[in-house]
């Protein structure tokens, strides 16, 4: 019950902070598409949770989420294939936007250096052949096709305005798609009350912009999910 109240709470200020935004920008928002984007919210919660622990675990004896990340990837590449969404713009190509290779590589690897040089000064204990599978595949593959795919593109037609900012078309659906990010590790609910921590806030809404950037910059998504993955990754090889 806890996770539903805190998807929930999640929901609502989405919808309460797109709907005030949506009567600041009459005629440049979408209610209809701010509501496709608080359904798959809901919806990826959903999958992720195994709906809130009343599906059987399938993959038991096992540390890590395989079945939830695996769900959500499932449906998320399902609303990926609807033709309103469409793989290619929601950033499931290898195909990388002409001329971008030259800003978006250099940006990937100081971000894989910051992480290595973090590593190298944090050393983590050894970690378990399952722990650095998981952390090598699913949170790259699961939540950048979520988080920077289809609830990018949905959250970008909610809110048709665009500013030019490091080379890119910002738009309020960018901004918002991170700040679900960060909420999704930093917010929840239990014990009868909300939480919320701005330090994990910040160490997750914060590097989510880099991989907002290098979409808008590539039109794909795989920089993102190599990134991700060797963020989550490095820490337990070195």
């Amino acid at each position: 019950m806890d996770g539903i109240i805190g998807i929930l709470g999640v929901v609502a200020l989405l919808l309460v902070v797109g709907g005030g935004l949506g009567l600041l920008l009459p005629g440049r928002s979408s209610w209809l598409w701010l509501l496709a984007a608080a359904g798959l919210v809901f919806v990826n919660d959903a999958m992720l949770t195994r709906f809130w622990g009343l599906m059987p675990d399938l993959i038991p004896h096992s540390d890590w989420n395989w079945q939830g990340k695996i769900m959500a990837l499932a449906v998320t590449l399902a609303v990926a294939s609807l033709p309103m969404f469409g793989w290619t713009r929601s950033g499931l190509t290898l195909v990388q936007a002409p001329g971008s290779w030259k800003t978006a590589l250099p940006v990937t690897a100081a971000y894989a250096g910051l992480f290595l040089v973090m590593a190298l000064i944090f050393p983590n204990e050894s970690a378990s052949k399952e722990t650095i599978a998981f952390q090598l595949t699913m949170p790259g593959f699961e939540e950048e096709p979520f988080y920077r795919g289809v609830l990018l593109l949905a959250l970008e037609r909610a809110f048709l305005g665009r500013l030019r900012f490091l080379g890119v078309d910002w738009s309020l659906g960018a901004v918002l798609s991170c700040t679900l990010f960060g909420l999704a590790h930093a917010f929840g609910f239990s014990d009868g009350q909300f939480s919320f921590d701005p330090m994990t806030m910040a160490l997750t809404g914060l590097p989510s912009l880099i991989g907002v950037w290098l979409v808008l910059r590539t039109r794909s998504l795989l920089l993102p999910v190599l990134m991700h993955n060797f963020g989550n990754a490095i820490m337990l090889l070195v």
